[in-house]
């Protein structure tokens, strides 16, 4: 998939959530195909930055006895824990020096799926005049799910990029499809 700058214009952001190594075959919490979406996504990380687009990459940072591990009560396997490699963002994403890493997850006292849920995300794009976001990253009907329809409650418009992302389980994705799809979210 080739994908051209011109896709882009002033006030747009490419936001990649959690791509990471534990999302990834061989991970912690493994997302069939998961890496997969790094060649996509290296093509849009390009075109963004050849329109001079900023690029944000949002990640799992959760402590050691977080309380969505199966450990502690919650759904999910451990993964990734801050300062592990399984935390690390995939190492074939192209990511420019001048990526904003965002930090997500951190709290002991709650989950934080989307990049938007406590981290002043919002204000701070607001701020500096984004109001498109293009959206890519791991899982589809979870994180990704929650960032976009964050957003789209923020009032930004968001395009999803499909192709760049993948569910945990493929009703999920269906699922999560259809809900942002009802936000108002373009889904490409």
């Amino acid at each position: 998939m080739s994908v051209s700058s011109s896709e882009f214009r002033p006030g747009d952001l490419l936001m990649l959530v959690d791509v990471q190594v534990d999302f990834c075959p061989g991970g912690a919490l493994p997302i069939e195909q998961g890496d997969e979406v790094v060649a996509v996504l290296n093509d849009w990380i390009r075109a963004a930055r050849e329109a001079g687009i900023p690029i944000y990459a949002s990640r799992d940072w959760h402590p050691r006895s977080h309380l969505s591990f199966k450990e502690q009560g919650g759904p999910w396997p451990t993964h990734c824990v801050q300062d592990t490699p399984g935390a690390r963002l995939h190492p074939n994403l192209e990511l420019p020096a001048n990526v904003e890493i965002l930090t997500k997850g951190t709290r002991f006292d709650q989950d934080q799926n989307s990049a938007f849920d406590q981290t002043g995300l919002a204000p701070w794009l607001k701020g500096r005049g984004i109001k498109r976001l293009f959206v890519g990253g791991l899982a589809l009907d979870v994180c990704v799910l929650a960032t976009v329809l964050d957003a789209r409650a923020e009032g930004f418009e968001v395009v999803l990029l499909r192709e760049g992302t993948r569910p945990v389980t493929q009703e999920g994705g269906d699922q999560a499809l259809e809900k942002m799809r009802r936000a108002g979210a373009l889904v490409r």
